[in-house]
């Protein structure tokens, strides 16, 4: 059975001390997809039940800002300190925030909810830079399909066990409870982080970061990789904030109980959704470690730029449960094989002792575009109808493939570090 699961996962072929390392991965990305599924599976719904409108569930996007400028204070986090120390502190800023969020009157969004939101996102950033250069300085090139794979899944566990299990228990527990007990899962996770091998950098590569850095990214190379960066994953992002909102209005004409329609958005495009993008991701790891990272990265791009098609059948044709059933599969499956991919390619053109601020500028790059087109979602969709606005996001997945002949020179195929 374990030999099994590595020929899944695509590391059959790797020595016992790289599966060890898929276990780091796999714990540091569970720590990674934590805050976010606050962000992005409980908040719209929480919001929602509580009146906040479209507009408003869409603007809180912007919020989610500093994942999009975090390179600015990324030579802080490489150059000072023991990034273990730095997840650690960021998993505990953001339980104290849970803490204080069920106590706030988020109906009207006051100044106090959106403090809490920002200082939720600054912390979640700050623990990205180092998880994301503390596992590009662990992994070995040859062992990114697998990592990549494990690393997006365990991102969507957490996903599943808060995203998932908080709006499934909202059905039968307050509100209140349910994020004082994330809190304290927080709380353990940001311990367990200091529990992972230390892994430190080399002075030199702390004291002198600017000239590797521009070095790297400070040629004309640099224009259509920052171009695909920016629009791979748009389509995905413009679309998400408008998803639980359109399960919330849609799925009340079919589930009319509250605790019923709770348990359909917990059960499908959360829970079950989560699970089939964990599927996807694994799938996408054992593809690129077969056929490489630049083919990975435009085959599994293409059904994730599709998957927005199927939400919009179902918003312009009234098609009933099955089709929102399906819709949902398909856009959680297929974002799970884009999400692996995506990630290989950005881990594969960082270097290891500069990968802090590399993937850093990268993340942030791809994720700015991704908020503020998050940000306008709730105009689109009350502008143009779920329906038209939907097709549109498709629209927006296109032009990263225009810029793949000039992003192929920056992939570096086959074995080493």
């Amino acid at each position: 059975m374990s030999a099994t699961l590595w020929a899944l996962l695509g590391a059959a072929h790797l020595r016992p001390e790289a599966r060890r390392k898929l276990g780091v991965v796999a714990f540091l990305y569970f720590v990674q997809g934590s805050p976010v599924s606050v962000l992005w599976e409980v908040l719209p719904v929480y919001f929602r039940i509580h009146g906040v409108s479209l507009r408003a569930i869409g603007g809180l996007r912007l919020l989610e800002l500093p994942y999009s400028v975090k390179a600015l204070w990324s030579p802080l986090v490489h150059r000072y300190g023991d990034r273990r120390g730095w997840v650690a502190g960021g998993m505990l800023t953001v339980a104290a925030v849970l803490v204080a969020l069920p106590f706030t009157d988020v109906a009207h969004a006051g100044w106090a909810v959106l403090a809490l939101i920002l200082l939720l996102t600054f912390a979640s950033a700050t623990q990205d830079i180092a998880i994301d250069s503390y596992t590009v300085g662990l992994v070995d090139r040859d062992e990114l399909g697998p990592a990549n794979g494990v690393r997006a899944s365990a991102y969507r566990v957490a996903l599943i066990i808060l995203g998932g299990g908080m709006v499934l228990l909202a059905s039968v527990l307050p509100w209140t409870a349910l994020y004082l007990g994330a809190a304290l899962l927080f709380l353990g996770l940001g311990l367990g982080a200091l529990r992972v091998p230390r892994l430190d950098l080399p002075r030199e590569a702390r004291e002198h970061w600017l000239a590797p850095f521009v070095g790297w990214i400070g040629t004309w190379r640099a224009l259509p990789l920052a171009g695909f960066v920016v629009t791979y994953k748009l389509g995905e992002f413009a679309i998400g904030p408008m998803v639980k909102p359109f399960w919330v209005d849609y799925g009340g004409t079919i589930w009319p109980s509250r605790e019923e329609l709770m348990f359909q958005i917990g059960l499908v495009p959360t829970t079950l959704g989560i699970v089939l993008s964990i599927a996807g991701a694994l799938a996408g790891g054992a593809f690129i470690a077969r056929y490489g990272v630049f083919r990975g990265v435009w085959v599994l791009g293409i059904p994730q730029a599709v998957s927005n098609l199927g939400y919009a059948g179902v918003a312009w044709g009234g098609l009933g449960w099955p089709a929102l059933y399906g819709a949902s599969v398909f856009e959680s499956l297929s974002g799970g094989l884009g999400t692996a991919a995506f990630l290989a390619l950005l881990m594969n053109i960082c270097q290891k002792e500069h990968a802090t601020i590399q993937y850093a500028v990268l993340s942030s790059l791809f994720s700015l575009t991704g908020r503020l087109a998050g940000a306008v979602s709730g105009f689109g969709a009350e502008r143009f109808g779920y329906d038209a606005y939907f097709a549109l996001t498709f629209l927006l997945a296109l032009p990263a493939y225009a810029l793949l002949p000039w992003v192929a020179g920056w992939v570096r195929e086959g074995p080493g570090e």
